[in-house]
């Protein structure tokens, strides 16, 4: 059995820009029904362990709410999400595709296969997402669609 020093964490995805330098972390949970208080708790909880790196882009993402904090810094307070949005839209496609109704319970590693494929499909569109489709628009108000187009997405891990 690893002692805590050996034990390694995978803290989940990382994003980069066109040019390889580390903008977005992302941190994925089955959890349902969270509100952007506990999340900002549970945030400053996880940023006060020195796991993350500072980066101008933090997701939180659940089965049915994604969280965004937007900003140059990771600050260590309980600061509420910059935008917090209804994935549900975002996601039903690919439950549907997987069989998963919208409330039953997904394991975090399905989720995270899911969210991936959602991400990658935006960081190599070459177009925005849909202007029509509203629950995409944080992307493009955020400005983490410019920051990621053309970029790539890659599992993380620190010891």
């Amino acid at each position: 059995m690893p002692t805590q020093s050996q034990r390694i964490t995978v803290w989940g995805l990382a994003g980069y820009d066109c040019e390889g330098q580390l903008i977005l972390v992302v941190e994925i949970k089955s959890k349902l029904h969270t509100s952007p208080e506990w999340v900002a708790k549970f945030r400053r909880n996880i940023l006060a362990h020195g796991v993350f790196p500072k980066v101008p882009y933090f997701l939180m993402v659940f089965p049915d709410r994604i969280y965004l904090w937007a900003g140059k810094e990771a600050r260590l307070d309980e600061s509420e999400p910059t935008y917090a949005i209804d994935a549900r839209p975002i996601f039903q496609p690919y439950f549907e595709k997987a069989g998963i109704k919208s409330e039953q319970k997904i394991s975090a590693e399905s989720l995270e296969l899911i969210f991936s494929s959602w991400l990658t499909s935006i960081i190599f569109s070459r177009e925005l997402p849909n202007g029509a489709d509203e629950s995409q628009r944080w992307l493009i108000d955020s400005g983490l669609y410019a920051a990621i187009a053309g970029g790539s997405l890659h599992h993380e891990a620190v010891a």
